[in-house]
């Protein structure tokens, strides 16, 4: 392989490694945004993302997607024998922890859905720290199934 392919082969590994990756002003990593496909004239959907505080602890404080009405941090619990699920005020990053926000724990609630998430489609997101700011993330809509194949990694 010429020196010019091997570049542009490096190049494309690259850039689509890191598109699975972004930095809020370099403090928080992101990684792994993904939703579950929703049924049409399903009211809402689940997001799920993986956070790392690197360079200090930080907090998620809110998010948004044109996607939905309305964005909310939300918790699972158990209360007795019934999961219940509620609306959190922020989601704190401990310095050097990661914080995976999956199902049936920590997650994304999207409120009043514009439009059914399809499987293999994708819409930005924007998560806003208290420390960090505000950084998009590109939510690529898939099932558990697809994210067992590769495409969600630990």
């Amino acid at each position: 392989m010429n020196r010019t392919r091997r570049s542009l082969l490096t190049l494309t590994v690259l850039s689509s490694s890191l598109s699975e990756v972004a930095l809020a002003q370099g403090s928080v990593k992101v990684e792994h945004a993904w939703a579950r496909p929703t049924a049409a004239g399903q009211a809402g959907g689940g997001g799920f993302v993986t956070l790392t505080a690197v360079s200090s602890a930080d907090r998620l404080i809110s998010a948004s997607a044109s996607v939905s009405k309305s964005v909310e941090l939300h918790t699972m619990e158990m209360d007795g024998n019934i999961m219940r699920m509620r609306q959190v005020e922020a989601i704190d990053l401990p310095l050097g922890k990661t914080v995976e926000l999956k199902p049936g724990g920590m997650h994304i609630m999207f409120i009043g859905l514009n439009q059914s998430l399809k499987n293999g489609s994708s819409f930005p997101l924007t998560l806003r720290f208290e420390k960090a700011g505000e950084v998009v993330v590109n939510v690529k809509v898939m099932t558990g199934a697809t994210m067992g194949s590769g495409a969600h990694k630990h």
